[in-house]
């Protein structure tokens, strides 16, 4: 499985990016997906999950209502829009994917969640 992240950058706050997962050596259509994120010296934080068919998403309280995922079957991508960001906000975001095709959603746990892309940092910051 392999998993890679483009898309991060700096940007100012109040401003958005979309990220982007590629993922190949998987049949990604039969995983729900998720973003994750690290900020600097903390620990790993949940985003967001996406069901397979893509028509149910989650969102961890911080970032409701601001962040949109979404996928593209057809090319084996996961996405992740970023609106109004925070200087909280800041993070290498992380796209992973939940091991069981009939896993429980959006249950995340790190040490359940092995596969995962290296990462792309976002900065915000004036």
């Amino acid at each position: 499985v392999q998993l890679v992240e483009s898309g991060g950058g700096s940007v100012q706050p109040g401003g958005s990016l979309r990220l982007s997962c590629a993922a190949s050596g998987v049949a990604f259509g039969n995983y729900a997906m998720a973003w994750v994120r690290q900020p600097p010296g903390k620990e790993l934080e949940w985003v967001a999950t996406i069901n397979r068919a893509g028509d149910s998403a989650y969102y961890g309280d911080s970032v409701n209502e601001l962040f949109t995922i979404s996928r593209d079957n057809d090319k084996n991508t996961l996405y992740l829009k970023m609106n109004s960001q925070k200087p909280e906000d800041a993070a290498v975001y992380i796209c992973t994917k939940y091991e069981l095709a009939s896993a429980e959603l959006p249950i995340f746990r790190a040490a359940e969640f092995p596969n995962r892309g290296q990462g792309t940092q976002v900065t915000v910051s004036s």
